[in-house]
């Protein structure tokens, strides 16, 4: 990267830092229970779901009844998202007729928005209504980030408590309703006036018809009689040619669900070109504010972890491991994409950066902003579980795409989505100090909790399901006929198309290399089940294991206990999570970018 890079890069990180630190504090006293004014406004809701007893206190659960809980909550969110889809039609906030969406994207889109993937087959202003966009979708982005930060608390709750003789990791309802209500619900509406003060719309207008200063033409996608777009025998979308002089703009409630979108990083865009779209990303003040937002809740937990544990250095030293991986990727992703198209070159075409041009491969990339900016984004989005996106990942160079895909494929837990970033990222902690204990020959604890057998079947399963998710069924994919018409590129191309959706689908990113047809009854259906699996199958061992670790008495640390805050040990975790969190994606990930980037240079 240039001189302007690291600036951009150095600026992201000192602001993100300077906003997580006091955001970690008031997470902490919200979850803690100590927002005084905020338990007696909660204390009505609590007391009438039977949470709360007479004299103010909180039932608290074990792990089983805590993770039984949350799939009824999130399984009741499904269905309620999949019933406004399929209703839309007959429901109101519906100006332009919007017509009922089919059953399998309903299926998808249910599942999707409800494991904070946020992954979309459709494009939103030509698919979903008001009514669907704010009180399916918003709600979900509201209710789905809260169910990843209520997981990592009650991880952090097994890890902190000195002994719990029932495995006692909080109540779920109480948890849920204090991180919506005082966390999660405060920020949005904050962030959303910001971004509406920097030009991003909010209104209920139907869409507006303005006239052009010359006649255009233009392609759309031809629409069948139950108002979807129609599918030609590949999976592909059957275009008509337009002309005119005017254009349909949509309008809707944008800013109410970028807000959330992006803070809960959910990743899910109002429009079809998600933060490309001027209404949903209008300046480059708006976009830096974007990517802030998707960092700062990740960031603020690894602080919410130090100072529930009573030891600030342990989340500062999570931190600094997921601060090392990510810069690492954006410098990578920025080289990769700065060096331009070999093939390009060849013909003549100048792609070197000057005061004129930002050089390199720009297709594909957010114009106003560069290539810079783009990758940043691109680096931040896949991280973070987000998905939002504001350049076309499937115009990267080979290897410029294949650092999103590995971001994804190590589990999302490089700062990660709002809460499943940390507790995946302690997941390979748990893995580490088992590592590292194997080594001296000594039992290995973590945080003074001893890690037996059971905590690793856990971590095993944990981190095992993603690749099983992911392998399996890009191999499913690939090895049926429905898979493979949705592939728009042949050779090791329309393998990563498919690599890179089901990695995002299982790790719960929602981003795409989208020249793959997704929204068919087969990857509607595959997708959907990855999604669903890949979110509360790591949901549930990570649980269990706060519920053994709560019971566990927390020993004091001696001479021989493995430190757990200095660099030797983020180098460790670094380490862990690159070896163990990747190693099993080295054989695909050798099928697709990395032949397509050889078979690149060696054609130029």
């Amino acid at each position: 990267m240039n001189a302007s890079g690291w600036i951009q890069l150095i600026a992201y990180l000192a602001v993100l830092l300077a906003l997580a630190w006091p955001l970690a504090t008031w997470i902490t006293r919200v979850m803690d229970g100590r927002f005084a004014l905020g338990r007696r406004i909660e204390a009505p809701l609590l007391r009438a779901a039977g949470v709360q007893g007479p004299d103010g206190t909180v039932a608290e659960q074990g792990w089983l009844a805590y993770a039984l809980g949350l799939l009824l909550f999130n399984g009741l969110g499904v269905l309620a998202v999949y019933a406004l889809q399929r209703l839309q039609a007959v429901l109101p906030l519906n100006p332009q007729g919007m017509a009922a969406v089919s059953p399998d994207s309903s299926f998808n889109t249910a599942i999707s928005f409800v494991t904070n993937t946020n992954w979309q087959g459709y494009g939103g202003e030509a698919t979903m209504s008001y009514l669907t966009q704010m009180l399916a979708l918003t709600v979900q982005n509201f209710l789905s980030a809260a169910t990843g930060i209520v997981v990592v608390i009650a991880l952090v709750r097994g890890f902190a408590r000195h002994v719990s003789l029932r495995g006692a990791i909080g109540n779920v309802w109480a948890d849920l309703t204090r991180v919506t209500l005082w966390v999660l619900l405060p920020l949005s509406l904050v962030f959303a006036l910001v971004m509406v003060a920097g030009g991003m719309i909010q209104n209920f207008k139907p869409y507006e018809t303005v006239q052009a200063v010359e006649a255009m033409t233009w392609q759309e996608p031809k629409l069948g009689a139950d108002g979807q777009p129609l599918q030609d025998a590949k999976g592909q979308p059957v275009m008509e040619d337009k002309k005119g002089r005017s254009q349909t703009l949509a309008m809707g409630p944008v800013a109410s669900q970028l807000a959330i979108k992006m803070l809960g990083t959910n990743g899910g865009g109002f429009f079809n070109a998600n933060s490309a779209h001027p209404y949903e990303n209008p300046t480059a003040v708006t976009n830096f504010g974007q990517m802030l937002a998707i960092f700062v809740i990740p960031a603020a937990l690894c602080f919410v972890f130090g100072r529930m544990v009573g030891d600030a250095r342990q989340g500062v030293a999570v931190l600094a491991a997921m601060t090392a991986i990510f810069v690492v990727a954006v410098i990578a992703v920025t080289a990769f994409e700065q060096q331009g198209n070999p093939l390009l070159t060849a013909l003549g075409a100048d792609q070197v950066a000057s005061a004129t041009q930002a050089g390199g491969n720009m297709e594909g990339k957010e114009v106003r902003f560069g290539i810079r900016a783009s990758t940043l984004f691109a680096a931040i989005t896949t991280a973070a579980s987000c998905g939002a996106v504001i350049s076309m990942h499937d115009s990267f160079t080979p290897l410029g795409g294949a650092v999103p895909m590995v971001l994804m494929q190590l589990g999302e837990v490089v700062f990660g989505g709002v809460g499943s970033g940390l507790y995946g990222m302690l997941v390979f902690a748990v893995m580490a100090v088992f590592i590292a204990g194997l080594m001296i020959g000594r039992t290995p604890e973590y945080l003074g909790k001893k890690i037996e057998a059971h905590e690793m079947k856990m971590v095993s399963l944990a981190i095992l399901i993603g690749p099983l998710l992911v392998l399996g069924g890009t191999a499913f994919a690939v090895m049926t006929e429905p898979g493979r018409t949705g592939l728009l590129n042949p050779g090791p191309h329309g393998f990563s198309e498919a690599l890179y959706a089901l990695s995002s689908a299982a790790n719960n990113n929602g981003s795409a290399f989208a020249g793959l047809s997704a929204n068919t009854p087969f990857y509607n259906v595959l997708l959907g089940l990855a999604m669903w699996l890949g979110r509360f199958g790591v949901i549930v061992p990570v649980l269990a294991m706060a519920g053994s670790l709560a019971v566990k008495k927390r020993a004091a640390a001696t001479e021989g206990t493995l430190p757990t805050h200095g660099p030797l040990f983020i180098v460790l975790l670094i380490g862990t999570v690159l070896l163990v969190g990747l190693l099993n994606y080295v054989p695909a990930l050798a099928l697709g970018p990395v032949v397509e980037h050889l078979m690149l240079w060696s054609a130029k």
